[in-house]
């Protein structure tokens, strides 16, 4: 798994929730979240599920997932990453527009830990 998350508290909530599915790595910004996942793909080992704010330094979420998803493309092999956006964005049109990206959940901050859980569930339970 990939944390995609400038803010700490954010950050370390999430990877004590997920940390009993598995490890992950984490990002501080969209350029290294983008170096981390073409890194990942190239070595052979993808990440299964990518957590990406949108509100990002260097680049934006939506873009990230969007140069996460030509990358993908390009390789053709391998699975596409699962990709939850979590955002305090919480309007419709963010959501739509994270949607028409390509990701598979949107989750709102503040998120709890019955939430991410359902998120997670939905997306690897189908």
């Amino acid at each position: 798994m990939l944390v995609v998350e400038d803010e700490y508290l954010s950050k370390q909530l999430m990877g004590l929730i997920i940390a009993r599915y598995g490890s992950f790595d984490s990002a501080d910004d969209g350029a290294q979240a983008l170096r981390a996942v073409k890194l990942a793909r190239e070595e052979g080992r993808p990440y299964d599920l990518i957590f990406l704010d949108i509100v990002l330094p260097t680049m934006d979420g939506l873009t990230v997932l969007s140069e996460i998803r030509s990358h993908e493309a390009s390789l053709g092999a391998m699975g596409a990453s699962k990709v939850i956006m979590v955002s305090a964005l919480s309007d419709g049109e963010t959501q739509r527009e994270s949607r028409d990206h390509q990701c598979d959940a949107y989750m709102t901050k503040p998120f709890s830990k019955s939430m991410l859980e359902s998120t997670i569930g939905k997306l690897f339970n189908n």
